[in-house]
């Protein structure tokens, strides 16, 4: 697969590779904004913060959605069916590796009024390149 950039309302996603096996996404978030509270019936994905600082939503396993401040080096890693979101504090970069589940997203609450999945206008604007 070529490279491509899926512009969102709180930041960008660069896939860098999408293939039966897996998916390696760059995720760039704008400082103040944040994703969609979210789960995933299938993927199950592992983010590093490689710039930045977020605050990390994430469901325990008693259905409690701890909050916690990340800084570059942290890793987290999200399993299906737990709830979960980022918010940038600052401007941030995240690397994404996960199963090639991506348009598994049911949304729970979303700042922009998304449905759930693959939202057609956000990848209608996607530049395609072979970097």
């Amino acid at each position: 697969m070529t490279s491509k950039t899926v512009v969102k309302p709180w930041g960008k996603e660069k896939w860098i590779v999408h293939n039966k096996f897996y998916a390696l996404k760059l995720i760039t978030l704008n400082q103040g904004h944040r994703t969609s509270l979210h789960y995933h019936n299938e993927k199950h994905e592992t983010y590093y913060v490689d710039r930045g600082r977020i605050l990390s939503w994430l469901e325990n396993d008693n259905g409690v959605i701890d909050k916690e401040e990340l800084t570059a080096g942290s890793i987290v890693e999200i399993v299906p069916g737990k709830i979960h979101r980022v918010e940038a504090i600052d401007d941030a970069t995240l690397i994404e590796v996960s199963t090639p589940h991506l348009d598994d997203v049911i949304r729970v609450e979303d700042d922009f009024g998304r449905g759930n999945g693959r939202i057609a206008s956000e990848h209608k604007a996607e530049a395609e390149s072979g970097n």
